[in-house]
């Protein structure tokens, strides 16, 4: 990586990104995914020297959002990501082969890399009226998960429908979609991006991470990345200062919302609702949903479209404050909290200052400046 002029940097030329750049990029997903800046050393030997691992793309009862996703990063481009850290063999929406000879490069890699190959599924999998909702060369859905994540030497779960079924699973459910877990089941390696769609960048920062250190990172109950799934939405949201002052949009439109206050009471999901949104945001991180106005609807959990609807009404309790609790109650008593904690601390100093004036006059000449004590230069 130091040489410029490598095969590596001079195709890194060639695109134009500088070293300096490309540095900078390990650096971002070394942060990213919780490691110390220094790894990012690390990373960059890695995406220079280490083996390119084969990649294959499923996409079944899907609306290809996840691929537009992952095709708009920019950080890296999926150029990039394809070149650099992967070699993508099969993948209906990006290659150049189709028909029989497309799916000779799916067999090919079966057959050939067993127990070596990652698959990434796209979009859930109908198993209703015996897989016949989808089937692709003759093959139900439910035929090619089983034959190719069943030899995969790890699956990726590319967005919340291939995660846990998402939209198409939602009740009634008449295709039997299923997430990739239930469908097949015992897969050796499992990890879900869940969300709606994927963030490109979790995707490339799971792939360098066992690129990297060839073994995958930390996951969470549902088999997810720590490090992009293991605090809340709540906990990061840049609105958080105004739902702990009890400050909340009651209205669209309104004031509150000009001003940017929390959605919480427009039906935000974000306190039940674990992913890194706020942090690394979309679009190159030129925003998302909650900056922009719009509450979380909670499209990264398992069941959101029944369990997180009505989207636009608060739920009536949450994690942390017990069944049944109420947020406007909360913002209340939350709000007289702090401003009694406010007043007793003005009081305080109040009192100190009166028994030091009443001090000063006890001495000769005008009374003196009030000093301050410490409490008030901190």
């Amino acid at each position: 990586m130091d040489d410029p002029s490598s095969d590596f940097g001079r195709e890194l030329l060639a695109r134009g990104v500088s070293r300096r750049e490309f540095l900078g990029f390990c650096t971002s997903l070394a942060v990213m995914i919780g490691l110390p800046r220094s790894a990012s050393a690390a990373i960059a030997e890695a995406i220079e020297n280490n083996p390119k691992p084969t990649l294959v793309w499923l996409n079944f009862q899907d609306c290809a959002g996840n691929t537009e996703s992952f095709l708009r990063a920019s950080k890296p481009t999926a150029a990039e990501v394809i070149l650099d850290l992967i070699s993508i063999d099969y993948h209906e929406v990006i290659m150049a082969a189709a028909g029989h000879q497309a799916e000779a490069n799916l067999r090919s890699v079966v057959e050939s890399q067993s127990g070596q190959y990652i698959a990434v599924v796209e979009g859930s999998i109908p198993t209703g009226a015996g897989g016949a909702y989808m089937t692709v060369g003759g093959r139900s859905a439910l035929q090619i998960a089983n034959e190719v994540c069943g030899n995969a030497l790890a699956t990726i779960a590319a967005g919340t429908c291939a995660s846990f079924g998402g939209i198409p699973a939602a009740s009634p459910n008449p295709t039997g979609a299923l997430g990739i877990s239930d469908a097949v089941p015992g897969i050796k390696t499992l990890i879900n991006l869940s969300a709606c769609p994927v963030n490109a960048q979790n995707l490339t920062a799971t792939l360098v991470y066992f690129l990297t250190y060839s073994k995958w990172p930390p996951l969470d109950h549902l088999n997810r990345p720590l490090f992009a799934y293991g605090k809340s939405i709540h906990d990061n949201c840049e609105r958080r200062a105004h739902y702990d002052s009890g400050q909340y949009v009651e209205q669209w439109g309104d004031e509150a919302h000009r001003d940017g206050q929390c959605l919480y009471k427009m039906g935000c999901k974000g306190p039940v609702s674990f992913q890194n949104c706020p942090n690394i945001g979309w679009n190159d991180n030129t925003s998302w949903p909650v900056a922009c106005g719009h509450g979380c609807i909670g499209c990264a959990e398992p069941d959101f479209w029944d369990k997180m609807t009505p989207f636009y009404e608060h739920l009536p309790g949450f994690p942390g404050f017990g069944r049944g609790s109420d947020i406007d109650k909360i913002g209340f008593w939350g709000t007289l909290g702090v401003t009694g904690a406010f007043a007793a601390h003005t009081l305080t100093h109040l009192g100190k200052r009166l028994v030091q004036n009443g001090g000063d006059k006890a001495q000769e000449g005008p009374p003196a400046s009030t000093p301050l004590d410490e409490g008030d230069e901190k």
